[in-house]
């Protein structure tokens, strides 16, 4: 499933995580699996997480350690990213 926040029929109706992907951070390459939109992250280690959002839209939070972070993500950024064990939460 690409994009779970484009509401249309999808594989996982039940809104349940089908699988978490271990993100490599990249400034210009969207990184949470293939033609994936995560529904959110979980981060081992605190600190800051700069991503994009389905939107294309930059934000930039500080979480601490073993947090769930509920948003749409595209992209984890590199630059300015110092929170390290970073999966994203994916439904199909």
């Amino acid at each position: 499933m690409a994009n779970p926040f484009i509401f249309a029929a999808s594989p996982n109706q039940s809104g349940l995580v089908y699988d978490m992907i271990e993100v490599t951070t990249n400034d210009s390459t969207d990184n949470v699996g293939a033609n994936n939109i995560a529904i959110g992250l979980y981060i081992e280690t605190g600190g800051d997480v700069v991503f994009l959002n389905v939107d294309g839209n930059e934000r930039t939070v500080t979480v601490p350690d073993f947090h769930t972070l509920t948003c749409s993500v595209k992209r984890v950024k590199s630059t300015g990213t110092t929170a390290t064990g970073i999966h994203a939460l994916v439904v199909g």
